[in-house]
C-alpha cells in the first residue's frame, strides 16, 4: 500500500467525480419525485414512499453481490452494470407510469436499486490506488462530485415532471438517457483488477471477525445511522413542503439546497479529517444531524424546510465520509470485496427500514401533514444516541482497536 502513485489516483477521482456528478443526476431527480408518483398510484397514502424503499432494498440485496463482481472482474465492470440497471430501472418506471400501474412502477425502481448500490462503491474506487495520506482527500473529492447532480437533477425534475400529458413520465425517460451517456465515462477508468489470491495467501478475517473489529464495528453503526437518518427524513421532505402549502417546485428547490449542503462540505471534509482525526469529524456530523432535528421541530416555514434539510445534508456528509475514511483504513486489500460489501448490505439495509418508516410516519403517524414531519423527526433520537454511544466507546478501547490497518 505504500509506493502508490498518486497520479494515477487522481486520474481515477476525476473520472469519479464526473461520474458522480453526471449519473449520480438520477438520485435526487428520483428522490424528489418518486414519492409524489408514488403517492398518485398508491390506493393506500402510507404507500406513498414505498417506491423509494424499493430503490433501497435494491441497493442492499444486490450491495454484496456487485462488491464480489467487483473483486473478481474490477470496479469498471461493477459501474457499467450499475449504469445499466439505472436504465433499465428508468424504462420500467416510466412504462409503469405510463400504464398507470403501481406494482410495475415499484419493480423500476427496485431494479434502479442496482445503480444505487454501484454508485456507493465510488468512494471505495477512489482509494483503491491513492496512498494512506491522499486517501480521506480522494474519498471526499469524489464525494463532493455531487454537487453538479445536487443542482442538474433536482433542475431536470423542473423541466421533465410536467413535460408530458402524464406526470413525473418525462423525468423517468430522462433518467434513462442519463445513465447511457454517464456510462461512457467508465471507459477512462485505469484501476488494476485485484490479483486472485495465491495458495498461500492471508485468507483475511471473517466476516464476523471484521464486523466485531472495533474500528470496524463503529464505522458501520456510524455509517448507517447517518445515512438511514439522512434518507428518514429527505424521503418524507416533498411529501412534507407540498402538504404544508407549497408546490412541487419549493419542494425541489429544498431538495436541490439539501443535496448541495451533502456535497459542498466534500471540498474540505478530508482535509478536516486529516488536521483533526476521523473520530471528531464524525462527532461533529452527529451534532449537525441532532441540529436539523431541532430545526424541524420549530416550524413549517418555507426557511425551517431548507436550513433544516441543510444541516441534514453536511451532518451526513461529515458522518458518513468520516465513517467511510475509518472503514477504508481498518481492513487490508485482500479483505475488500467482503468487508465492502457487507458494509453496504448493513447500511443500505439500515436507510430501507429508514425509507419504509419514513411515508407511515409522515402520512400515518397524525391528521397534518405538520404532525407527520414532527414524528419523522422525532426518531431520529434514539439513533443518534446509539452511534453517539458508539464513538465514545471506540475512543476508550485499547490502543490496539482504534489503529487502522491498511
Amino acid at each position: 500500500m505504500h509506493d502508490i502513485d498518486d497520479t494515477k489516483a487522481k486520474r481515477n477521482v476525476a473520472v469519479l467525480v464526473a461520474a458522480q456528478a453526471i449519473l449520480g443526476a438520477q438520485m435526487p431527480m428520483i428522490f424528489t419525485v418518486g414519492g409524489l408518483a408514488g403517492q398518485s398510484l398508491a390506493s393506500n397514502a402510507c404507500l406513498a414512499t414505498l417506491p423509494i424503499s424499493l430503490i433501497v432494498l435494491g441497493s442492499m440485496l444486490s450491495a454484496t453481490p456487485v462488491s464480489a463482481i467487483m473483486q473478481k472482474w474490477g470496479r469498471r465492470a461493477g459501474f457499467l452494470l450499475g449504469a445499466t440497471g439505472g436504465a433499465v430501472g428508468g424504462a420500467v418506471g416510466a412504462y409503469g407510469l405510463y400504464l398507470g400501474s403501481f406494482p410495475v412502477f415499484l419493480l423500476g425502481s427496485f431494479l434502479t436499486g442496482l445503480y444505487m448500490s454501484a454508485q456507493g462503491f465510488y468512494r471505495f474506487a477512489a482509494a483503491d490506488t491513492a496512498s494512506d495520506a491522499f486517501r480521506p482527500k480522494a474519498i471526499s473529492y469524489v464525494m463532493a462530485g455531487g454537487l453538479l447532480s445536487a443542482v442538474i437533477g433536482p433542475q431536470l425534475v423542473k423541466v421533465t415532471s410536467q413535460a408530458m400529458v402524464i406526470p413525473f413520465l418525462g423525468t423517468y425517460l430522462t433518467v434513462i438517457g442519463v445513465n447511457v451517456v454517464g456510462s461512457l465515462l467508465f471507459l477512462f477508468l485505469k484501476i488494476p483488477k485485484p490479483r486472485p489470491p495465491a495458495a498461500d495467501a492471508p485468507r483475511g478475517r471473517t466476516r464476523w471477525e471484521l464486523l466485531t473489529t472495533p474500528r470496524i464495528l463503529v464505522a458501520v453503526i456510524c455509517a448507517m445511522v447517518s445515512y438511514a437518518l439522512m434518507n428518514l427524513v429527505m424521503t418524507s421532505t416533498p411529501l412534507a413542503v407540498v402538504g404544508c402549502g407549497y408546490n412541487q417546485g419549493n419542494a425541489a428547490d429544498v431538495v436541490t439546497s439539501h443535496v448541495l449542503a451533502m456535497y459542498i462540505p466534500s471540498f474540505f471534509t478530508g482535509h478536516l479529517i486529516a488536521r483533526f482525526g476521523v473520530e471528531k469529524i464524525m462527532a461533529a456530523g452527529l451534532a449537525i444531524l441532532a441540529s436539523a432535528g431541532v430545526v424541524a421541530l420549530n416550524g413549517v416555514d418555507l426557511g425551517n424546510f431548507f436550513f433544516a434539510l441543510v444541516l441534514l445534508g453536511v451532518g451526513w456528509n461529515f458522518g458518513f465520509i468520516g465513517a467511510t475514511t475509518m472503514l477504508a483504513g481498518a481492513h487490508h486489500s485482500h479483505e475488500r470485496g467482503r468487508m465492502q460489501g457487507l458494509n453496504d448490505l448493513l447500511v443500505f439495509g439500515g436507510v430501507t427500514m429508514a425509507s419504509l418508516a419514513s411515508g407511515g410516519l409522515m402520512n400515518c403517524s397524525g391528521g397534518t401533514a405538520q404532525e407527520g414531519w414532527t414524528a419523522v423527526n422525532m426518531a431520529m433520537a434514539p439513533f443518534l444516541m446509539l452511534a453517539g454511544g458508539a464513538l465514545l466507546w471506540l475512543m476508550f478501547q485499547p490502543e490496539q482497536g482504534r489503529e487502522d490497518t491498511a
